[in-house]
């Protein structure tokens, strides 16, 4: 019988192997929450199954919005589970409440929704969507620093990439919470999420990623659902 043995990684590879398996043990981020409560939290606060949520990023602003798909991530995670809440999405809101929620006409801040809610028209609408948080996020995700290089070539023997790319990511958002039923601010949560990506090449590029937005977002969502239940 013929015993056959397989072979193991060329000894030029072993130091890339190892360096994947220590970039990928070291990949990920660092979230720091901070919360701010005007008012202790009673069961006052704690929203109705029959309560909606709204949730809408800052839109007026052409160098830092808040970007859509954080917006979306946010929302699928605060009404997902068993303890989710009905949220209604931006989308929908937006078009629903047509013009006072377009970027050239929305509200700054939730300093203005308080008056906003005056107006009977858009008072009609609040309470026709059964609305009782509004919550505003402002903020944006960024890369802070890049640094490496990958070379990729084509050759009459085939081709590939080599080289090692790494590159700094921090998200920083502020949701501001407001209760409609009081018409008053309920507090604010703020999420910072640092993280280092790094993209090895080896034939191929490998991208091991911080994730540093969804991090954010499920941090984020986590401490909305706190404040409202």
């Amino acid at each position: 019988m013929r015993t056959m043995q397989m072979p193991g990684p060329r000894p030029a590879l072993l130091p890339i192997l190892l360096l994947l398996a220590a970039l990928l043990a070291g990949c990920g981020s660092t979230t720091v929450i901070n919360e701010y409560r005007p008012q202790p939290a009673t069961a006052a606060n704690e929203i109705k199954k029959n309560e909606s949520v709204v949730i809408l990023g800052r839109r007026n602003r052409s160098d830092h919005e808040t970007e859509g798909d954080f917006i979306n991530c946010v929302g699928e995670s605060l009404s997902s589970g068993s303890q989710g809440v009905k949220v209604i999405p931006e989308k929908q809101f937006v078009d629903s409440m047509y013009p006072y929620f377009e970027a050239s006409t929305a509200p700054m801040d939730v300093r203005n929704l308080g008056n906003l809610a005056k107006n009977p028209a858009i008072a009609r609408k609040f309470s026709d969507l059964n609305l009782r948080y509004f919550v505003w996020i402002d903020g944006h995700t960024e890369t802070t620093d890049q640094s490496g290089t990958i070379t990729c070539a084509v050759g009459p023997g085939g081709g590939g990439c080599f080289g090692f790319a790494s590159w700094d990511d921090q998200a920083n958002y502020e949701a501001t919470i407001w209760d409609f039923k009081k018409l008053a601010l309920s507090g604010k949560i703020s999420a910072e999420t640092d993280g280092t990506s790094y993209m090895p090449a080896v034939i191929i590029p490998i991208p091991l990623l911080a994730r540093v937005q969804a991090h954010a977002c499920t941090s984020m969502a986590q401490r909305i659902s706190e404040f409202i239940q």
